[in-house]
């Protein structure tokens, strides 16, 4: 014997309202449609659902039982459709989102827990990985969209970058380094202190090169590599080390006293820090409320940090040429 799962939410509504009119309007039915399923219920079964009778309807035991199988199944479609207006809304759901490691950690964590004070219901995902990586991520579907930097390079047809930030890197020391007391700095100055070794695979290794190469050096005195960026700037502040950090990245510790920005001109990069995602992804409505939100974070973060920079009396030091108005260097 089959029972139609649709006859037992049925049920469930007559004996939550107490009569089959009643039942009807709760589930937008006709009362005749209600009366037959009852009808055909019981006589597929061989057993009264109701007793004779009674008003408000009472189910027999029998039917109490049968019920509140009818009304698990109600509660469940009722939650389903209730899944499917939060999701359609984008008010619920789970956003894949893949970066740079010392940019997510600076500041788009920072971004994500902004972002779901407003949209408690949406689920966020942070994963680290460089542009390669990024890319091989997206193609499988692992994450919805990437915060990296790019430079001159052609995207596949079927992926969309948006840039989001322009670019400034900058020397970072400890708040109280001695260079930061001195009024001109020179080439020997740069190698007399341990610089930091940026994670591999980074662009701010392309970055230092490019610093060597314009002080015609072939190296630096490198003491520590492969920290995460609290490792970093924790190091940078127990030591006179120097290291290479987005100026966005460095500015997200001002408050703290640990770190320092040497007010030096340095080469830029020839990048951009941008949004990565697929031109056609599959429908997230969480994930382009998510994306509209970054948008917004970093407009802010943009102007504060330009802002930021005009506080600073930068040094002409040792390299030639302007400053490049180029890309984020991010790590």
């Amino acid at each position: 014997m089959k029972i139609v799962e649709a006859h037992l939410v049925q049920l469930a509504a007559v004996i939550e309202t107490g009569g089959v009119t009643e039942a009807a309007a709760m589930l937008g039915m006709t009362q005749s449609a209600v009366s037959r399923t009852l009808s055909v219920l019981e006589s597929r079964i061989g057993e009264p659902l109701f007793v004779s009778g009674r008003r408000p309807m009472q189910p027999t035991p029998l039917g109490e039982q049968l019920g509140l199988q009818g009304k698990s199944i109600l509660a469940s479609s009722r939650k389903a459709m209730e899944i499917i207006r939060s999701f359609k809304s984008g008010s619920s759901g789970r956003v894949r989102i893949g970066g740079v490691p010392f940019f997510m950690d600076a500041a788009v964590s920072q971004m994500i827990a902004s972002f779901q004070r407003s949209e408690p219901g949406i689920m966020v995902h942070q994963s680290y990985g460089n542009y390669p990586d990024l890319v091989a991520e997206l193609d499988s579907g692992q994450i919805d969209l990437a915060v990296t930097p790019t430079g001159a390079v052609d995207l596949r047809a079927d992926l969309h970058f948006e840039p989001i930030l322009p670019a400034r890197n900058i020397l970072a020391c400890s708040a109280g380094h001695p260079l930061l007391r001195k009024r001109n700095i020179a080439t020997g100055d740069l190698l007399s202190y341990p610089w930091v070794t940026p994670l591999p695979g980074s662009p701010l290794v392309l970055d230092l090169n490019n610093i060597l190469l314009t002080l015609g050096l072939e190296e630096v005195s490198l003491r520590y590599a492969g920290g995460s960026l609290l490792s970093v700037v924790n190091y940078l502040a127990g030591t006179d080390a120097l290291a290479i950090l987005p100026h966005s990245v460095a500015y997200a510790f001002r408050g703290e006293n640990k770190i320092s920005v040497i007010p030096l001109d340095i080469p830029q990069p020839e990048r951009v820090l941008g949004i990565m995602t697929r031109k056609k992804p599959y429908s997230n409505p969480a994930g382009r409320k998510f994306l509209g939100h970054l948008r917004r974070e970093f407009s802010e973060l943009r102007r504060a940090v330009e802002k930021h920079e005009t506080t600073i009396n930068w040094l002409p030091g040792p390299f030639m040429g302007d400053r490049k108005t180029a890309a984020e260097g991010s790590s």
